[in-house]
């Protein structure tokens, strides 16, 4: 009996940053816990942790790029909506008073 099915040639190679544990599946980076990802995830990654913490054993291709996510961005982006709901609620306090 012989087996006439085909077979893919599908394989799969993690990779893991010694540095961080940063992980690159097909290479391709996926965020850990969630398993997202997407087109400048490295970017990202880097401004976070790769070039601020990173060393010699880091793995990221794109540590060194400026740009994406950095904590100061996240920083301000909590802070921006943190003034706006507290905006939102003085003008409520404004307008309906102390019901």
């Amino acid at each position: 009996m012989t087996n006439d099915k085909e077979l893919s040639d599908l394989k799969l190679e993690r990779k893991e940053c010694p540095k961080c544990g940063a992980i690159w599946i097909n290479n391709k980076h996926m965020f850990s816990g969630t398993a997202a990802s997407y087109d400048r995830s490295e970017v990202d990654l880097a401004g976070l942790v790769c070039n601020n913490l990173g060393d010699e054993t880091c793995i990221n291709p794109s540590k060194g790029i400026e740009g994406g996510q950095t904590w100061e961005r996240r920083s301000g982006y909590i802070e921006g909506a943190i003034a706006a709901k507290k905006g939102m609620l003085e003008d409520m306090r404004d307008q309906f008073g102390d019901l």
